[in-house]
């Protein structure tokens, strides 16, 4: 049988330079380093000084026309009216029956001008939806393979950052971003302040010609900071611990966007009827994503079922060994009627009844400094 080509970012060919720890695994179709040094390390890095994450993978698709905004808003859970020029916005894209095609951020580029950036995994599918249910006065455009992403995340990011550009990045508010922006000398950059790790950062988008180039500068300018490039490893342990939904894991086709605890990007009182509103009214209140604290030595990893004195009542969405916190943490949808906090559960590690509680999320919270 023969094995499918990987996908690649523009920033493949520097992977194997990091030496012999770098490792590439295939994530979704794509060949994606899972790490550079080590995953502890990385994650370390990006809580206490900065990390470099390449996220090119992900896809970007522009919707136009004088019928953009209206169209979106049908789509997706969250009020695009309320998006200002220069402003992103989390939101979810659901089905007719309430569960989650994907998540996904909006960037108002203009008036009649919008940029979607969603999950690697989901770009074909989710450009397939767009296309079918669009209407009106309204223009799709995959770009993904003409835009490349970088992430600089952590405390040290704003500074590091700063030395290198002319814009004043201590304006720019979270969920904010600017466009034709130079770093480096490399100009035509979009700079937002976003992220998915938990700690303060930016996420550059620009043209996949110039990846190779910024991504080099942003290392050579922060060396002295502690930035070190890190790859999808730390990504998940980072996020996890900040209990960021992760597509197929805390979100799904199953799984819908009030159950994984996204509900503040799910506008049901909006003047615009969105798909899924329906269900997702049908289904308010029945499942809840919880935090839960493993008090033995195991790990609650994705799939393990969960369980009450009245039997098995849910599963382990992720779970890992927490780097910041050092617990064995995991999140597990359940029923509301035991999702309170302190309650006692337990997980089924193979063939063992491992005791957990549920605990208070998200596990970490940035710290101010």
């Amino acid at each position: 049988m023969k094995e499918r080509a990987l996908k690649r970012t523009p920033l493949y060919d520097f992977y194997k330079q990091y030496g012999e720890k770098t490792k590439v695994i295939d994530f979704g179709g794509w060949a994606l380093p899972v790490q550079f040094s080590s995953i502890l390390a990385e994650h370390e890095a990006v809580r206490n000084e900065a990390g470099l994450f390449d996220v090119s993978h992900m896809g970007e698709i522009l919707i136009e026309g004088k019928d953009a905004e209206s169209f979106l808003n049908r789509l997706v859970t969250n009020d695009v009216t309320k998006l200002q020029i220069n402003q992103a916005q989390y939101t979810a894209m659901c089905d007719h029956d309430g569960g989650t095609i994907d998540d996904l951020l909006v960037y108002r580029l203009a008036n009649q001008k919008y940029m979607l950036v969603v999950n690697a995994a989901n770009l074909e599918k989710d450009y397939t939806w767009l296309k079918e249910h669009a209407s009106g006065d309204v223009t799709l455009q995959n770009i993904s393979d003409e835009v490349a992403l970088l992430a600089i995340q952590g405390p040290k990011a704003i500074g590091i950052l700063q030395k290198v550009t002319e814009l004043e990045l201590i304006k720019l508010a979270p969920f904010r971003f600017a466009q034709s922006v130079t770093i480096a000398g490399i100009s035509d950059v979009l700079i937002s302040r976003t992220g998915y790790t938990g700690e303060d950062g930016f996420e550059l988008y620009l043209g996949a010609n110039k990846a190779k180039a910024l991504w080099e500068k942003l290392l050579a300018v922060g060396k002295e900071d502690g930035l070190k490039p890190c790859g999808l490893g730390a990504r998940d342990t980072l996020r996890f611990e900040a209990c960021l939904p992760l597509y197929g894991r805390e979100l799904s086709n199953e799984i819908t966007p009030l159950e994984a605890g996204i509900g503040f990007a799910v506008k049901l009182n909006k003047n615009c009827p969105f798909i899924g509103k329906e269900q997702l009214f049908v289904n308010k209140g029945k499942r809840k994503l919880v935090g839960i604290e493993v008090t033995e030595r195991a790990i609650p990893r994705h799939g393990y079922k969960v369980y009450s004195e009245d039997g098995e009542i849910g599963f382990i969405t992720s779970g890992t060994f927490s780097p910041t916190l050092k617990k064995n943490l995991g999140l597990a949808l359940i029923p509301f009627d035991y999702a309170e906090v302190g309650t006692k559960l337990k997980v089924q590690i193979r063939n063992k009844f491992i005791d957990a509680i549920v605990v208070k999320t998200p596990f970490y919270k940035k710290r101010n400094v």
